[in-house]
């Protein structure tokens, strides 16, 4: 990539990271382009050039955004730090996820997860779902997830609670519950092992 090809990608993640910025904390209507264009230090122009409208825009925020929280999980299976520390994160990532967004884009992020099954899904079966395999393989070898339970079992149990909050009547509900829901995941409702 040539010098022009990477100021242009750099001056188009400016743009994606000033408005997820902006929408995480003041939502998606009352956000400008303007308003985007100065956090991103462009010009309205360059961001109609980039994405056409702001449709387009906030399309491309939610998929900049899944990618994001995607590599963001994958650097942290990756790490070496034990399990207990790895679902700990996992359930602070979520807390800080749902006390951070604004409620505005965390609905719009919820009516793409349910309408735009294939990117997500894509994202989950090629990237996630390797993952928690391998994440629930080294509970098991380190003794903090019981070895009877078999794989298939308990990614079951993970497809029906993504297939679930994909329901509207669920997912307008549950950004407040985000934390406990993931920790009722992990530990069960006895919460042995929360420590």
């Amino acid at each position: 990539m040539d010098g022009f090809q990477k100021r242009r990608e750099q001056k188009k993640v400016n743009i994606l990271e000033g408005a997820l910025d902006l929408f995480m904390e003041f939502g998606i209507q009352k956000v400008s382009i303007a308003e985007i264009a100065k956090q991103a230090n462009v010009s309205q122009v360059t961001i109609y050039n980039y994405f056409k409208s702001k449709h387009n825009l906030v399309r491309e925020v939610f998929i900049y955004y899944i990618n994001k929280v995607s590599d963001e999980f994958e650097q942290l299976m990756r790490s070496d730090i034990p399990f207990p520390d790895k679902v700990k994160t996992i359930i602070f990532n979520k807390k800080e996820a749902a006390s951070s967004i604004h409620e505005e884009l965390y609905q719009y992020f919820m009516k793409e997860y349910k309408q735009d099954v294939n990117y997500i899904e894509q994202i989950y079966v090629q990237r996630i779902f390797p993952y928690i395999v391998q994440l629930l393989d080294e509970g098991k070898e380190q003794g903090y997830v019981d070895p009877t339970l078999s794989t298939e079992a308990v990614m079951f149990y993970f497809q029906m609670m993504k297939e679930y909050m994909q329901r509207e009547d669920i997912y307008t509900k549950v950004l407040p519950l985000t934390e406990d829901i993931t920790k009722i995941l992990f530990y069960g409702i006895s919460g042995k092992g929360e420590q």
